[in-house]
Parts: C-alpha cells; structure tokens; sequence
C-alpha cells in the first residue's frame, strides 16, 4: 500500500526507526512528543512525580507540560542543564519538601513563563544574585521552612511581577532594603516573613508597603522600640488583618513602660480635621492631638497619598518636608496633594481608637471647592426638580380633563326657547329634583344624558332648524341610576335628569 516505506523497510541498511519516521511523514502525522516518564503520572498537560523517592531528575520529560510536581523527593540539586530544551507552557513549578541546598545560576532560564514557584521545607542556606535570573513572570514564590541566612541585595532585582514572597520559618537577622523599597519586586502586596530572627524593621519601608498589602512579622525577636511602637499602634487603628489575626505575636504591645516612655508628652485638644490651600501656597499640618514629640526620639510619621515621610528635611526646596516638631509642610501646594494624611506617632494608652490621627487637606480655591460640592448634589437636585415638574404637570392635566368632561351644563336659563341652550353634544349634569317634569319619578343620585343631534332640512331661506328635536328622544338615550317606563318620551326642549 506504500511502497516507498515498504522498499525502506525491506533493505537491511536502512534503520527502522528512520523507516517508521518516514512512513509517519508520508501519513501526514508529525513525530510523536516524549512519553510519560517512568514513575510519574501524566494527565494531559500535568506531570506529577512527587513522592517517588527521586534523587535525581528526569532527563525524558515532555515539554508540553504546564505543570510539574517534583515535591516530597530527595533531591539535593537543581543544575542549569535539569532539562534539555526549554519549558515555553510551564506555570507551576513544585519542588517542596526535598532536600535541596544548591540551585545554580540561571536554572531557571528554561522556564520563563513560569507562574509559581515552590521551594519550601528544603535545605537553602542563601540566595545568590542571579538565583532567580529569566523569571520576569513569576508572581508567587514560596521559601518558607528553610535555612536561609543570606539574601544578596539584588537576589529578587529580576522578579519585575512578584506579588506574593514566603519567607517565613528561615534564620534571617535582616531583610534586603532593596526588596522593600520596591527596587526589585516593584508589585509586591504579600511578605511573609514571620517566625525567623528579625530584631529591628525599617518601620518606614513596612508602612509604604502595608498601604496596599499584607506584612507578617509574628514570631520575630523585634526590639520594641518608639518606632515599631508606632507601627503598631497605627495598625491597630486601621484594624490591619495581618496584625489582628496575629497579636500574640506581638509581645511588645503591651509594653506599659514602652508605652509611657514613648507617648507624646505634649497634648492638645483637637483632633484630625479638613485644610483648603490655594495652588502654590504653603500649608503646615499638626500631628493631631500632640503639640510636639519628645526630642529624644521623634517617631513620629507621615502617610501621604504619594508617599510615607518620617525624617526632617533640610533640603529647603523638598515639596513636602517633615519639620523637627513632628508637623507636616506643603510647599508650594498641587492639585495632586489633594487627599488624607495620617499622621503615625506612640501614642501609648492615651491612644484612642475612635480619634482618628488623620487630616483631610483640599488644594484650590474656595470657589472650586463650592463648585466641586455642588456638582456633588446637583444629582440629588436635579431628580428632585424632574419628579415635582412631572407631578405638577399630570395634576394639571387631571384638573383640565375634570373641567372639561364634568363641569355642569346650565340649560334652565333657555328652558322653553327655540334655540342656544346646550350643544348637540354636551354632557348636562342635573342635581335640582324640581327641574324633573312632572309624571317622571325623582332619583337620588345625578342622570347623564348624551344627547344625538338630528339634523332636518334647511329651509330656501337658509335657516338653521334646532339643533335638537327632543320629541323623538326616548329613554333608550338616558343612562340613570334611578328607573323609568321604557318607551316614555320627553316633551320638554330641556332635558333634565
């Protein structure tokens, strides 16, 4: 049937595995992708080899793969060459619980489109600076249970998408300023670093960062100091998730002595309020409810809408500056310093929970700020407005249609003459029970009667005849709510009812 295969095939010098692969071509099928590797499980596009007691890696596995779990092994290693050709689908790599303390530069450049990485309960000692080279993608690392001492400043300076970063239950002293100043991981929301050996924290840095995520530091040998005590305080006050889900965590939070050593010792009333500054003026802004800190240790912080402050400035062209006094300056106030500002300080047990430390400040005018007020309310107004126009006009209408439709008709006064009187078509509404002639029986409630114009031949003259001819009326025209005789006739030019 193919001859062509067939006549290969038949040839001694010919391999049998080139014959199969050109008998496939012929078929129009492309060659077969790797199979399963000995051991794993495959489903579609998932390799699972986990707990297969593997020291080593498989050098066979496919490259279709999106998802490959190595966990619960005994691998020691992660070399550069692991795999022989580049992961392009791979998105969840898992490689927890093994015993991995090496991992070589650049190891994972044959996985950069890689989503998840898990690297916990092994046994890392550092991270070098080209560690994690060519995942540009990686959005969550998972480093817990390890023994992690060392962190190279520029370890994590690649992970441009990083959101979520585990690193708690290692033996690091001190996180790398580069990472929380957003100089390497720029779209961190997550850190966990609880549960290792940190003694101090760069309060400043943990506040930018808790303004759009979640910090965990339970279990750590913090020194408590006017700073952390701040930090605390002010999370408390903004019920921060991770430090209420956590407070037995935080030894030093109830630190009476902490608390009265770093209260601030000068207190005013007033509490946080809103400030209007006109564009380009200068507005300078208490801490509220304190004059000033105590000069020994002023810890005392500002949360901007741009950006967290807490050292005074002596560069005097900084736009905004934190003064010696703990007070806040705008020079040179923009529209984009429009918004709240939260002032963090120790506030110890004088600290209330319901007096909020934040201030509102407005940049512009007083004009624009009306302007801006009214167009808050003009939505209100102006449905308001509609809906009182709509029901003046249908009660109008309703007035009108009553006018028109049930005003009373008055005949008597051209009872018996030859013309005017009511038109052909109108409605005549009779109550007076003596206008009734005589022989009819009197009814308690109005008659309605519509009355049919029957017009007769004009006359060479060109008169008019009456309008109506009420001689051949009968009571088949009269609605009532009384009775009558059927067949009766009215006699009278007027017709009450």
């Amino acid at each position: 049937m193919f001859p062509i295969a067939s006549r290969l095939s038949s040839q001694s010098s010919v391999n049998p595995a080139a014959a199969a692969l050109l008998f496939s071509l012929c078929l129009g099928f492309p060659p077969r992708a790797l199979t399963c590797p000995p051991g794993c499980i495959c489903a579609s596009d998932i390799i699972s080899c986990s707990g297969r007691n593997l020291s080593a890696l498989p050098s066979d596995l496919p490259g279709y793969a999106a998802r490959l779990d190595l966990s619960h092994n005994s691998l020691t290693a992660l070399p550069a060459d692991w795999i022989a050709r580049p992961f392009e689908r791979l998105a969840a790599l898992l490689l927890g619980r093994n015993r991995v303390g090496r991992i070589e530069a650049r190891a994972f450049a044959v996985t950069p489109h890689l989503l998840h990485l898990d690297l916990s309960s092994n046994k890392l000692s550092a991270l070098n600076s080209s560690v994690f080279a060519g995942l540009t993608e990686l959005q969550e690392l998972l480093l817990f249970d390890n023994q992690i001492a060392q962190i190279n400043p520029n370890a994590f300076s690649g992970l441009r998408s990083l959101v979520k970063l585990y690193l708690s239950g290692n033996r690091l002293t001190s996180l790398p300023v580069s990472l929380l100043n957003g100089e390497g991981a720029l779209n961190l929301t997550f850190l966990d670093v609880s549960s290792n050996g940190l003694s101090s924290v760069h309060v400043r840095t943990l506040l930018s960062l808790s303004q759009h995520g979640g910090i965990y530091l339970q279990g750590n040998p913090l020194i408590c100091d006017c700073a952390f005590l701040a930090l605390l305080e002010y999370w408390t006050w903004k019920q921060y998730g991770p430090l209420l889900d956590f407070q037995d965590g935080y030894p030093c939070k109830d630190d009476v002595g902490l608390m009265l050593n770093c209260s601030l010792k000068e207190e005013v009333s007033g509490e946080g309020g809103s400030y209007q500054v006109d564009p380009g003026k200068r507005l300078r802004l208490a801490c509220p409810g304190f004059a000033s800190p105590p000069t020994k240790d002023p810890a005392v912080f500002w949360v901007t809408p741009t950006t967290v402050l807490n050292s005074p400035a002596h560069d005097p062209s900084a736009h905004l500056a934190v003064l010696p006094n703990g007070s806040l300056e705008i020079r040179g106030a923009l529209m984009e310093d429009s918004g709240a500002y939260v002032c963090v300080a120790a506030r110890g047990r004088r600290y209330d929970l319901d007096a909020s430390p934040e201030v509102n400040v407005v940049v512009g005018n007083t004009s624009s700020v009306a302007a801006s007020g009214s167009a808050h309310r003009s939505g209100g107004e102006h449905f308001n407005t509609a809906f009182t126009t709509l029901a003046s006009c249908v009660v109008s209408i309703v007035l009108v249609l009553l006018y028109l439709y049930l005003t009373p008709c008055r005949c008597r006064e051209n009872r018996g003459g030859a013309g005017g009187g009511c038109g052909g078509r109108a409605i005549v509404l009779c109550s007076d029970p003596r206008e009734v002639e005589s022989g009819q029986r009197r009814s308690n409630g109005k008659r309605v009667a519509f009355l049919e114009p029957q017009m007769e031949d004009f006359d060479t003259a060109g008169a008019k005849s009456p309008a109506i001819n009420t001689s051949h009326v009968g009571t088949e025209g009269i609605l009532k709510n009384g009775s009558r005789t059927v067949g009766q006739t009215l006699t009278d030019t007027t017709l009450v009812v």
